[in-house]
């Protein structure tokens, strides 16, 4: 029988031969916030609200564990997200239009699109804008979200021609679950092929 090895630990022992103790927040000082809103925006688009809730998060749990000042902490948060806006690192506008474009070639339908900005913080005129926006460069935004989403997941047209009258009522029920209405889905699912799509999104 072979011999079990010996457990090993990815965190170097401290000089008492324990684990070393997990560090806890950092303190929320008004550089350490700046630092982390330009890290964060380093890597994400973002909306203001959204950069304001990433910093706030930070200021609380300093409050808990440092004891610092939490109203302090939230000015200085107002204070970044004033800046920004003003330097044009924050543009909720630009950050609605570009985040709706994204989600629509992923294959959102419209109604999530409108939810999942509302959840970053995007007002609602910034959100009327973008999908505006959407509706003059595709002019049936559903649709074609509903083929991005039928393609990523080999429904209907895209699906394996031998099996795909076998999985309609199922790839109708994947379309209804990701939010899209009956119709959209039926004119996807009972495309004749591909081309056929193309043909209907490009309004033939």
């Amino acid at each position: 029988m072979a011999m079990e090895s010996p457990i090993r630990s990815d965190d170097p022992p401290t000089p008492e031969g324990g684990k070393r103790k997990r560090r806890g927040p950092k303190k929320a000082t008004k550089s350490h916030l700046e630092n982390a809103a330009l890290h964060y925006l380093s890597r994400f688009a973002t909306s203001a609200e959204n950069l304001r809730r990433v910093l706030m998060r930070r200021v609380d749990r300093s409050a808990r564990h440092h004891g610092t000042d939490a109203e302090e902490g939230a000015a200085w948060v107002d204070d970044l997200i004033r800046r920004y806006r003003r330097a044009g690192l924050l543009d909720d506008a630009a950050y609605a239009e570009a985040r709706a474009a994204d989600m629509l070639r992923r294959g959102t339908p419209m109604k999530g699109v409108r939810f999942k900005l509302m959840q970053k913080g995007v007002g609602a005129e910034d959100i009327d804008r973008a999908i505006t926006t959407l509706a003059e460069d595709t002019p049936e935004p559903d649709l074609a979200a509903a083929v991005a989403f039928a393609r990523r997941r080999r429904l209907g047209p895209f699906a394996h021609q031998g099996t795909r009258q076998d999985r309609r009522d199922k790839d109708l029920a994947a379309l209804a679950r990701a939010g899209f209405d009956y119709d959209t889905a039926r004119r996807v699912i009972e495309a004749e092929s591909e081309v056929a799509l193309a043909r209907l999104l490009a309004g033939g």
